[in-house]
């Protein structure tokens, strides 16, 4: 089975998967519990939401453990179960892909700021090292290191995963458009970020989150500025979110996003899926889209 990086590279498109968290709630998660030990306590209801993607089209499906770390769990306490929590995430989405499919273990930040003193390097490696030796217990493909914002922390998560596992290293940063272009909650732009999470050892870069598909397209251009061969995910929400009638909404439809993505993939796109108020309904139009292009069709 080839690496994803390699299959990319042999010019096919792929189809990530989409929100989890929003999925999770309709499921029945409560406000303030911890999302991650749902794998522990409610492995079905998870695994259904890995199955749903996959159904859908996904090539890659995540896991549930964005907040597995060892700062996130603590709230919970729940800091001595990291490992159980994250290989367990893995072996659901595992057993829904199947093995022609693959695993990208979902690796958020601490929500600590190195800058700040808040934490040392040291705390933050000890923590994703953890993570990263579960998830390839767990049977993952990759990690995916996903809405970062600061340099310093993706550089030990990389280091971390790299230095401890065979995985390959996925790594996205969010960016908030401003009057200085789109930068990270840490002012850094999608080009400082290509630049150094290539130097860290990143296989695939990319972009998640943030305000919808449609910036996106900005986004991979200025990626593509910085490198032309890099691997590029990107993992948008589904347009900002609207409350009507005191229902949350996303702006951004499964119908809306079929003219968007075609120019995700112009300019230069490999892997695409969602984020936040995606669906598998979502994830079926990118699927659909991602087929057609690899077909030579558009």
């Amino acid at each position: 089975m080839y690496k994803i990086s390699e299959l990319v590279n042999t010019g096919k498109l792929l189809t990530s998967d989409g929100a989890w968290g929003t999925y999770l709630f309709k499921k029945g998660l409560a406000s303030g519990s911890c999302p991650e030990e749902w794998n522990l306590s409610h492995s079905d209801e998870v695994y259904e939401i890995a199955k749903s993607y996959i159904e859908a089209g996904s090539d890659i499906i995540s896991t549930n453990s964005f907040g597995s770390n060892l700062f996130k769990l603590s709230q919970y306490n729940l800091q001595e179960k990291l490992s159980e929590i994250c290989q367990t995430s893995a072996e659901i989405s595992r057993k829904a892909a199947g093995e022609e499919k693959y695993v990208m273990a979902s690796l958020g930040p601490t929500g600590k700021f190195l800058i700040m003193g808040d934490v040392t390097s040291e705390e933050l490696y000890n923590s994703f090292k953890q993570q990263a030796i579960a998830f390839e217990k767990g049977g993952a493909n990759a990690v995916c290191i996903e809405t970062f914002y600061a340099l310093d922390e993706a550089e030990q998560a990389i280091s971390a995963v790299k230095e401890n596992t065979s995985l390959e290293v996925i790594c996205t940063f969010t960016f908030d458009k401003s009057e200085y272009g789109f930068k990270t909650l840490m002012g850094i732009s999608p080009q400082q970020m290509t630049e150094s999470l290539i130097l860290c050892g990143a296989d695939i870069v990319g972009a998640n989150c943030g305000s919808g598909f449609e910036d996106m397209i900005e986004i991979v251009k200025k990626i593509r500025e910085v490198s032309a061969r890099i691997p590029i995910i990107i993992q948008a929400n589904a347009g900002m979110p609207v409350i009507e009638n005191e229902q949350l909404f996303y702006s951004e439809t499964p119908d809306k996003i079929k003219e968007i993505v075609p120019r995700l993939i112009d300019a230069g796109a490999n892997i695409i899926g969602g984020c936040c108020g995606t669906t598998p309904e979502h994830i079926k139009v990118i699927a659909e889209i991602v087929g057609k292009f690899n077909q030579g069709k558009k």
